[in-house]
C-alpha cells in the first residue's frame, strides 16, 4: 500500500480471507461488536474470520491491531497461549466473545455471531469507521504492529512497547520526530513536513 501502510481490518483480513480460500480452507467472514477500552455499546464495525478446519472451528483474525491475535484460537473455550499473552473465546447470551488475559483477569476485546458477511455490510461498516466523528479512527493517531517479542503501539503521541510480562512508555512531542518515528517504529513514509492534529489525527 502507498507509503507501505498496513491497512486495518476491513483491508487485512479480506486479504487473509482471500489467502485462505486459495489454498483450500472454508472461510466464514464475520462482524464483531469492539468491547476493548469501551463502556458503552459500539456497532458491529470489526472484520474478523472463522476458519473450518477438519471439523474444527477457529477464531482467525489479523487486523484487531497490538492487541489481537497472532495465531488461530480455537472457538471450544480452549485457552490458547500464544508467545506471552493468553486468548480465548467463551460463550455469551447466544454470541461468543474473544478474551484476553492480563494479569491474571480475562479483559474483553470483542463479541461476535456466526452470521456470514457480505461485502455491502462491510461497506457501511468501513465508511462509519472511517469517516463517522465518533468513531476512534477519526479522533486519534494511531499506528500498530506486533510481532511475537513485543507490541508497539502509538496512540496520539504516546508509545508504548509491550512485552507481555513488562511494558515502557514514552512521549513524543516535536512534529518532526514523530514523522521520522513513524518511519522508524513502522516503516510509515511520510513527506518531510507533515503535520497531524491532535484533534482528529490525520494529517
Amino acid at each position: 500500500m502507498s507509503g507501505r501502510r498496513g491497512g486495518y481490518c476491513f483491508e487485512q483480513n479480506a486479504l487473509f480471507a482471500s489467502a485462505l480460500e486459495r489454498v483450500g480452507f472454508k472461510v466464514t467472514r464475520l462482524a464483531a461488536r469492539v468491547r476493548y477500552r469501551t463502556d458503552r455499546v459500539l456497532p458491529r464495525t470489526h472484520m474478523a474470520l472463522r476458519v473450518d478446519l477438519d471439523g474444527v472451528r477457529l477464531l482467525a483474525d489479523v487486523g484487531f491491531g497490538a492487541d489481537g491475535l497472532l495465531l488461530p484460537v480455537p472457538l471450544d473455550g480452549t485457552e490458547s497461549l500464544q508467545f506471552a499473552w493468553t486468548y480465548r473465546v467463551v460463550d455469551e447470551d447466544g454470541a461468543q466473545l474473544l478474551q484476553s488475559r492480563r494479569d491474571e483477569r480475562w479483559e474483553d476485546l470483542y463479541a461476535f455471531t456466526h452470521e456470514p458477511q457480505l461485502p455491502v455490510d462491510y461497506e457501511i461498516a468501513n465508511h462509519y469507521t472511517s469517516t463517522h466523528p465518533a468513531s476512534r479512527f477519526t479522533q486519534i493517531l494511531t499506528a500498530q504492529a506486533i510481532a511475537p517479542d513485543v507490541r508497539r503501539i502509538l496512540r496520539d503521541r504516546d508509545y508504548v512497547e509491550d512485552r507481555g510480562v513488562s511494558s515502557s512508555t514514552r512521549t513524543i512531542e516535536d512534529d518532526d520526530d514523530l514523522v521520522s518515528f513513524l518511519a522508524q517504529a513502522f516503516s510509515l513514509e511520510f513527506p518531510p513536513g507533515t503535520r497531524f492534529t491532535r484533534e482528529r489525527g490525520s494529517s
